[in-house]
């Protein structure tokens, strides 16, 4: 996928789309410039609001047009009560979305780039795919030779300096994890207003 001009997409969609925006030097700079945006301009549309969501949605987890699509179809098409909660769950246990949430990256476009690298394995077997969907009770590990990498030196210490999400579990010493729950709203951030995306795709 194309990465458009970061920082200046992150002003436009919010600062979650891009963790490295997540700044407060870039909190100021934006808040500066959305008082000047209110200045020019009337009344967003509820159109306009809800294209703002998916957007902002879609760039937070790193998804082409077609790739968010699919996952929009598949949660309104399990017929589920609450679609937008599907939606998150969907997005939520991507292995690349969990890679970074487990902190052995930054962000999640260094974490897409660890896996297609083929570091990552599934129940034991070399994984070279980030969007591959992870079940309740798949292990997560990081390969024995790649162990060793720059990215995973001194991890462990860091690991202890952050706190791990309720659904995920992780042994720093053996470099390997599960997903214990299924990721829910309150045990995970939600990127943004998912019954707006929905909605969108409805209309």
């Amino acid at each position: 996928m194309k990465t458009p001009p970061r920082y200046k997409t992150a002003k436009r969609l919010g600062a979650t789309v891009f963790e490295k925006a997540q700044t407060q030097k870039f909190a100021i700079s934006a808040e500066r410039s959305e008082k000047n945006k209110r200045r020019g301009r009337g009344r967003q549309s509820e159109y306009g609001k809800q294209m703002l969501e998916k957007q902002k949605v879609r760039m937070t987890y790193g998804l082409t047009e077609r790739q968010f699509r699919n996952y929009v179809k598949k949660a309104l098409a399990a017929h589920s009560t609450k679609p937008s909660d599907l939606l998150h769950e969907l997005l939520e246990l991507r292995l690349d979305n969990i890679i970074w949430r487990l902190g052995l990256t930054q962000t999640r476009r260094a974490a897409r780039q660890m896996v297609s690298h083929g570091h990552v394995m599934v129940d034991g077997k070399k994984s070279r795919v980030p969007s591959q969907a992870i079940a309740v009770g798949d292990r997560i590990s990081v390969r024995d030779g790649s162990k060793e990498h720059g990215s995973f030196v001194g991890f462990s210490e860091r690991f202890m300096e952050r706190k791990l999400p309720s659904w995920l579990s992780w042994n720093p010493k053996s470099m390997e994890g599960s997903v214990t729950l299924k990721p829910t709203s309150a045990s995970a951030d939600v990127a943004g207003d998912l019954v707006s995306v929905l909605s969108f795709y409805t209309r």
